[in-house]
């Protein structure tokens, strides 16, 4: 989602109410409800259909006046789409679904303080303009070229891991910790 600019269904969103809907909807993320996932594609009614869920949020936050999140595509019917499409190179979008007013302002719907996000579902193309996946497949236990290890560096830390005392657990994962931390640090 995106504050203060005009998307392509000509609606704004005020930061202060994307703020407010974010930290309410951070704390559905933290409790794992049901509400905090979303479906693929973007029913008419505010109401989440467990049975077309395809995502569930693991978090949310402000960057500048852009809500940016990660989200955890499901072992569901439609994640498994999702999960299909990604690995295909497809880039997909994320759109709010919520209710609320808006008040006309010049050629702008303004949106108002009666909004309340419902959920955010993955759609073909989104109406925020930056509202673009950028997906990291990790549930496979590596992750893209983008990511830092890579499916070799993975294996040679499970065999390590296999073979060592509990004694040496600790030691040697502070410093699989401080080497994966060492490739970040750009």
């Amino acid at each position: 989602m995106q504050a203060e600019t005009v998307n392509k269904n000509n609606r704004s969103y005020p930061r202060p109410i994307l703020e407010r809907e974010l930290f309410r909807y951070g704390k559905i993320i933290e409790e794992k409800r049901a509400s905090s996932m979303g479906e693929l594609g973007h029913p008419d009614s505010p109401t989440i259909n467990l049975d077309k869920t395809s995502h569930r949020f693991t978090e949310m936050r402000m960057d500048g006046n852009n809500i940016i999140g990660k989200a955890k595509v499901l072992d569901t019917p439609n994640g498994r789409i999702v999960k299909s499409l990604i690995d295909e190179g497809l880039i997909l979008g994320m759109s709010s679904r919520g209710l609320g007013s808006v008040k006309a302002e010049g050629n702008v719907n303004r949106v108002q303080d009666d909004f309340h996000l419902a959920t955010i579902d993955i759609v073909a193309d989104p109406s925020a303009p930056d509202a673009f996946v950028n997906g990291i497949m990790e549930g496979k236990e590596w992750i893209l070229q983008n990511g830092i290890w890579t499916e070799m560096q993975l294996e040679h830390a499970q065999k390590t891991l296999h073979h060592i005392t509990r004694d040496q657990i600790e030691e040697t994962a502070l410093l699989m910790w401080s080497n994966w931390l060492k490739k970040i640090n750009v």
